[in-house]
This record gives structure tokens, sequence and C-alpha cells, in this order.
């Protein structure tokens, strides 16, 4: 390559680094301020999101008598299961169990059963046969409060 060359290679450099150098000034600045203007706008959203749980709170705190929408879980499927008793053994005496084996639990005869939605405990009932099948009688729904304190 002649200097005549190198020199007008060199000066396309040149200028297309200047070039560069000034739009990606350009850019930055253009890519600084759209994310600046994103992160606004997410906290914004933060801002109404939080203003909106705490009114969904406010709603299922208040004691106005107004009617809460409880149709979109209607249709949500639980397993309700009652529990007679419960016991602990050691997997020594489990294997030992065949038919006819007695298991004895922590329930009195005659005490009221579990009734459990979920795992979660909602009532307590009597065993009850209706056309040859049993069911069950609740005698005492624990209130939503006692639940609450029972979880924690």
């Amino acid at each position: 390559m002649s200097e005549d060359e190198n020199g007008e290679l060199g000066d396309d450099w040149a200028a297309a680094m200047n070039e560069q150098g000034a739009g990606s000034a350009d850019d930055a600045s253009a890519d600084w301020g759209d994310a600046m203007e994103e992160q606004s706008k997410a906290e914004s959203k933060g801002k109404a999101e939080a203003m909106s749980f705490q009114e969904l709170e406010d709603d299922a705190n208040s004691s106005d008598g107004e009617d809460i929408n409880l149709d979109v879980i209607l249709d949500v499927p639980v397993t309700i299961s009652m529990e007679i008793g419960r016991t602990q053994i050691n997997i020594r005496n489990l294997l030992q169990l065949n038919q006819g084996s007695v298991v004895e639990l922590d329930r009195l005869a005659g005490e009221p059963m579990d009734v459990l939605v979920n795992g979660t405990l909602v009532a307590h009932g009597e065993v009850v046969v209706v056309n040859d099948k049993f069911g069950i009688r609740l005698t005492d729904v624990i209130s939503a409060s006692e639940r609450i304190k029972r979880l924690a």
C-alpha cells in the first residue's frame, strides 16, 4: 500500500471512529434515559400493586356487610378427609402387622373425629350411617381466626 492509501485509510478510519464515538455517546445517553424511564414506570407500577393489595386487605377486613364475590373460587376442588385418630409405631412393629392386627389410636371411643380440608382442621364431627354408607355429622366448626392461630 502506498502512503496515500494509508493516509486515506487512516482518514476513513479516523472519521469512522469519530462517527462511532459520537453515535455511541448519543446512544448511551438515550439508553440511559430509556432505562431511567423504565425504572420509573416499574416503581409506579409497584406502588399501584401495593395499593391494590392494601385495598384488597381493607376490603377483606371491612365489616360493612359488603358481599365478597367468591364466584372465582367456588369451582376449585378440595380434598376432605375424616381422621378418627393417629399413632406412631416403629418400622419393626409396622412390618409385623397382618390381617386381624389391632392398632391403638390416640382417641377414645365416642370422641369426635377431625374433619380436614386439604390437611387443615376445619371441624369436628361424629360418624353416621346413611343408606349403608358412612358419613359425618359436623358437631363443631373451627372459626377462621382459630384456624389461622393454629397455622402460626
